[in-house]
């Protein structure tokens, strides 16, 4: 018999998905996969060399919990830079991947009966996590009318005494949503007079279609309970490298490290060896993969929109679409089914990542045009068929 805690603990339905459409492929059926959210690119050849020659070099023992102190400081200059703060390398943790910061933060932060607000519709572990600790998870709708953001004084409304984490992620996934910059401004007020910890995930920041990534952590007052949640997967096509950071303030890194002590001990050597690499050699990979997703997002965002009973906003960053398909007269779980099992288009319904999720389905425009195109018929024949 398992723990109780156990039965907490949630998914990722993506990988749900992935593994029935490879079983699908394996009974010969064609599926266009629009269903994970990892850059079909390679990594940038520049990281891959340098891995490589850390590995010659011996590369390949245990290091400092908290990170390599010469990546920690290159990690520590970018964010200073990018966001236009002021950090160190002990404001800085490296881990195996985003999902440790997420756990060892809220781990080291929230007690069993605090409440932690989250983005609903958003991504699943932020629940899994609050409700593995014994918190309560307070979601946060994000509202398609304002391009999938959410209502500041809807959210100063679900503050309570008990409220010790928000966690806001921009570019969001699975939206393609970002955060406007006067609503950081409210949130940031709102998160001083109350005394809240502010999980920023941006991860997403390098897929920015319009404008500057600006981060929660740049207002007064914020520097001091915001957690920069960032890593490699996305940016730099670097999903299975498994590296991830966090910039938080010192005392809470410490205690961070400590948690990764008792857990993975370290982050791969050489792995670090390459994320140094990707964060002070050339951007040219990062430039053109974005270009291209911008092609592919607006691709798939006016084929959906000329299908009738679909309508989907044209996000502003990461590489995902979510479509309300409320007009095809069924749930968002039954038309995920039906995509996959009989028109071969592995998509994940909108209830993956909450209930505010529901009506809708999230398309990751990680394939080629190629294949965004023969999606896109699919999807218009199962839109006839349902209305016919």
């Amino acid at each position: 018999m398992l723990a109780e805690r156990m039965q907490r603990l949630g998914t990722e339905t993506a990988f749900e998905v992935l593994a029935r459409a490879r079983e699908l492929e394996a009974q010969g059926q064609d599926i266009v996969h629009l269903e994970i959210g990892e850059p079909d690119f390679d990594t940038p050849a520049n990281i891959v060399e340098a891995a490589i020659r850390a590995l010659r070099e011996g590369d390949t023992h245990y290091g400092p919990a908290a990170g390599k102190p010469e990546f920690r400081r290159v990690i520590a200059e970018f964010i200073s830079r990018d966001r236009g703060i002021a950090v160190g390398p002990e404001n800085v943790v490296v881990t195996p991947g985003g999902k440790p910061i997420m756990t060892f933060v809220m781990t080291a932060l929230v007690n069993a009966g605090d409440e932690v607000i989250y983005p609903n519709p958003g991504f699943p572990i932020y629940e899994s996590v609050i409700n593995f600790l014994g918190a309560r998870a307070v979601p946060l709708p994000l509202r398609e009318e304002r391009d999938f953001s959410f209502d500041v004084d809807e959210l100063r409304s679900l503050v309570t005494d008990r409220t010790r984490l928000l966690i806001i992620n921009s570019p969001q996934n699975p939206t393609g949503g970002v955060i406007p910059a006067a609503d950081l401004d409210a949130i940031a007020e709102l998160c001083v007079e109350r005394d809240i910890w502010v999980l920023s995930d941006e991860i997403y920041s390098k897929i920015l279609y319009d404008g500057r990534h600006e981060s929660i952590a740049t207002r007064p007052g914020m520097l001091e309970r915001t957690i920069i949640l960032d890593g490699h997967s996305k940016t730099y096509a670097m999903t299975g490298w498994r590296l991830g950071y966090g910039v938080m303030p010192a005392t809470l890194a410490a205690a961070v490290a400590k948690l990764q002590t008792n857990v993975t001990s370290c982050t791969a050597s050489f792995v670090q060896t390459a994320g140094m690499e990707a964060l002070t050699g050339p951007q040219d990979a990062v430039t053109a993969m974005v270009a291209e997703f911008r092609r592919r997002r607006d691709l798939l965002v006016d084929g959906l929109n000329a299908i009738p009973g679909i309508s989907c906003r044209r996000p502003q960053g990461a590489f995902y679409v979510f479509p309300n398909v409320t007009g095809l007269g069924r749930s968002s779980r039954e038309i995920e089914q039906l995509l996959l099992n009989e028109y071969g288009v592995a998509a994940l319904s909108g209830t993956a990542f909450g209930a505010h999720g529901e009506g809708y389905l999230r398309f990751s425009y990680a394939n080629s045009q190629e294949a965004i195109r023969k999606a896109l018929e699919r999807v218009a024949r199962l839109a006839d068929d349902l209305r016919s």
